[in-house]
């Protein structure tokens, strides 16, 4: 059952990084997408929170969602405010990965867009565990 889950939050976390590059495939190109670059930011900051949210079943999959919604969310805001340190910033000129875990500047708007991105999945998360549930209960 736990390597389901993990399965099952890798193809989550896959999912999430599929459509934050296709958001910034699509403004970075002219396409049906703002020019401006603010989609582009703040869905990027609001699916790095979800992936975040299904890494959490990667490395815990027996965790309940709303726990995990709590651990996603102040690991997020623990990045951000660490991000006032300049650690990450010396971290990201260095490696391309540090640069896309830890980010480099401290963007308080990022720490609202965060929650933005972690609640919809805890809820949707609900409503499946619960569906799943009701099903094995008729079985």
């Amino acid at each position: 059952m736990r390597w389901r889950v993990r399965l099952t939050a890798l193809a989550a976390a896959g999912g999430f990084l599929a459509v934050a590059l296709a958001i910034r495939l699509l403004v970075s190109t002219g396409g049906v997408l703002d020019g401006s670059g603010v989609l582009a930011q703040h869905s990027g900051t609001a699916l790095y929170a979800s992936m975040i949210y299904a890494g959490v079943f990667l490395l815990a999959p027996a965790t309940r969602p709303m726990v995990a919604g709590a651990v996603a969310i102040a690991s997020c805001w623990t990045v951000e405010l660490l991000q006032l340190t300049g650690i990450p910033a010396e971290l990201s000129e260095r490696s391309l990965l540090a640069r896309l875990a830890l980010g480099v500047a401290f963007d308080p708007v990022d720490l609202i867009w965060y929650p933005v991105g972690v609640l919809p999945v805890v809820a949707l998360h609900h409503v499946l565990a619960g569906k799943r549930v009701a099903t094995a209960a008729r079985a």
